[in-house]
């Protein structure tokens, strides 16, 4: 292990079928309107958590919600997880503002997101 911790879950990405079906509910749930809406991705900050909506899975063809969990150092992580028997599923690339996004598989096929803020 090089210790390189994590900074917990705070961002859950879910996909939905339909967009503007699933954007009342989520706000329901979560009390607040989105702060990000778009065709492509609807995005709720609340409590210190991110939720975001993914219409039919994004490009990278979610099949259910993925919970990110936020690191410092996003290529130090995914060398120790892939040393440690994760298979990387998603390099880690730039979503937009710096932010890099990486997913890994576990032993089970388990989805693992990884998130930097840059």
């Amino acid at each position: 292990m090089t210790g390189s911790a994590t900074q917990g879950i705070k961002t859950v990405l879910h996909p939905v079928s339909d967009l503007a079906a699933a954007k009342p509910v989520y706000a329901a749930l979560l009390g607040v309107p989105p702060q990000t809406d778009e065709s492509y991705y609807v995005g709720f900050e609340a409590e210190g958590q991110h939720i975001g909506l993914v219409p039919n899975g994004g490009p990278q063809g979610m099949a259910s919600p993925v919970a990110y969990w936020h690191v410092p150092d996003i290529e130090a992580k995914l060398a120790e997880m892939t040393a440690a028997g994760a298979k990387v599923e998603e390099p880690a690339h730039d979503v937009g503002g710096g932010r890099l996004v990486a997913t890994v598989t576990d032993p089970d096929g388990n989805v693992l997101g990884l998130l930097q803020d840059r």
